[in-house]
């Protein structure tokens, strides 16, 4: 089977995981919240993911860059319903530090490709 080029970036990887995270986390909030934070931060954790498969695909560098631009705000939009799901009490505090951790690498990693592709030029 034929591996893709986005298949073997960490950044990738580790956002991957950390969507399977989420969703397990996700699935344990109120039923209220089906359609609300629960639906939010599965979107846009996968968002992450996506938008680095999505522009690792790109022509261009800067089209590249342009993805993983949008790839940290999708992160960052994570970050925020996570924070929201720790004041509410959806999260234990343990989930919510390992998933903070795991997406503060994941934005070093966003971030440093985004850093070469834009150098690269």
């Amino acid at each position: 089977m034929y591996i893709f080029s986005f298949e073997k970036l960490e950044a990738w990887q580790n956002s991957r995981m950390l969507i399977l995270d989420i969703y397990k986390i996700a699935n344990n909030f109120p039923s209220s919240e089906n359609f609300g934070l629960s639906s939010q931060i599965k979107r846009s954790t996968a968002s992450i993911a996506t938008n680095i498969a999505e522009g690792t695909s790109r022509n261009t560098n800067k089209d590249k860059a342009h993805f993983l631009n949008i790839s940290y705000s999708s992160a960052m939009e994570t970050l925020n319903h996570l924070i929201i799901c720790n004041d509410l009490n959806y999260i234990s505090n343990e989930d919510y530090i390992l998933c903070r951790e795991k997406l503060s690498k994941i934005c070093n990693q966003i971030n440093s490709l985004k850093k070469y592709y834009t150098e690269k030029g």
